[in-house]
């Protein structure tokens, strides 16, 4: 099935179309508003992350992967010199998320992977990110550590080392 979207009062427009797989592709199809490299489609990972679609139309690479200096599409594509002269600027929209502070970023893969990656929590924390409760690999309570948010790794819990502030990783966590 394939559609395409119009923004009231724009001539930006991008169509829809099932990818490999069933995904769905979007394929940002002009300039204006967008960064100049074109040429970019979104995917999404086996890991249901934001991913960046390689020509092929077959591998899609986590956001994180693009414009990290090694070529992992068979064409180059992700470290296309247009698609990665001003990043984050120079990045589809599809593959920034914004930190709290304004100025910070990161990928868009990175959201919501309870790593703090913003160095603020703003990418694991509302009003910034709305993440849902912690997975099954995980157990939820106020870190003392910087690397973690709200949650940290089942595999910390019952090691004999504090990771959360009030010890439940050592008392009431049921472990991996």
């Amino acid at each position: 099935r394939r559609g395409s979207v119009t923004c009231p009062g724009s001539r930006n427009w991008a169509a829809a179309e099932p990818g490999p797989g069933g995904s769905l592709v979007v394929s940002l199809l002009t300039l204006w508003g967008l960064p100049a490299y074109s040429g970019a489609r979104a995917c999404m990972t086996p890991t249901n992350r934001t991913g960046f679609l390689c020509h092929d139309r077959q591998s899609c690479i986590p956001a994180s992967g693009v414009c990290d200096g090694v070529r992992t599409c068979a064409r180059g594509e992700d470290e296309d010199e247009a698609l990665c002269r001003d990043v984050p600027q120079s990045l589809p929209s599809f593959l920034v998320a914004h930190c709290g502070d304004p100025v910070s970023w990161i990928y868009s893969d990175q959201k919501c992977d309870g790593t703090n990656d913003c160095g603020d929590c703003s990418d694991e924390r509302s009003p910034v990110t709305a993440c849902p409760p912690c997975g099954p690999g995980w157990w939820r309570c106020p870190s003392i550590i910087f690397k973690y948010c709200d949650c940290i790794p089942r595999g910390l819990c019952g090691d004999r080392v504090q990771h959360c502030s009030d010890w439940s990783d050592e008392y009431s966590c049921p472990g991996p």
